[in-house]
């Protein structure tokens, strides 16, 4: 596996994409934000175009609006590294969302509880 990160517009999808077509790849975003469906512009997905053909995994994978955890994408994550791997190709982790990296790469336990909105603004009300 090969992971690319970095800050906003550095330059890493391009890059992910050159390391996977070069080395047998597949993408698989580490972007909170590339998860929701309908956000292409403002999350600055990959285009067809730009993927030459190329496999991205961990995009589209809810509509806006609906939760979406670090768990879950730890989820999605592994699903598709997996599925990859079976392939006999090379997962290429491309993004900069620090959390979600270090729950793939540290194998985090983020368990199966649910979000609680009531605790949260139970919290959120304590930091007013």
């Amino acid at each position: 596996m090969v992971a690319i990160v970095g800050p906003t517009a550095s330059g890493k999808t391009e890059l992910a994409i050159t390391v996977a077509e070069r080395l047998g790849g597949e993408l698989v975003s580490v972007d909170s934000r590339q998860v929701f469906r309908h956000c292409d512009i403002g999350t600055n997905k990959p285009t067809a175009a730009e993927l030459r053909g190329l496999s991205c995994h961990a995009i589209d994978v809810v509509d806006p609006g609906e939760p979406f955890t670090a768990a879950d994408y730890q989820r999605v994550a592994l699903r598709a590294i997996g599925e990859i791997a079976e392939r006999g190709k090379l997962p290429v982790l491309q993004g900069g969302t620090g959390l979600y990296l270090r729950a793939l790469l540290d194998g985090w336990n983020l368990g199966d509880a649910p979000p609680d909105p009531a605790l949260r603004a139970q919290l959120e009300q304590r930091l007013d």
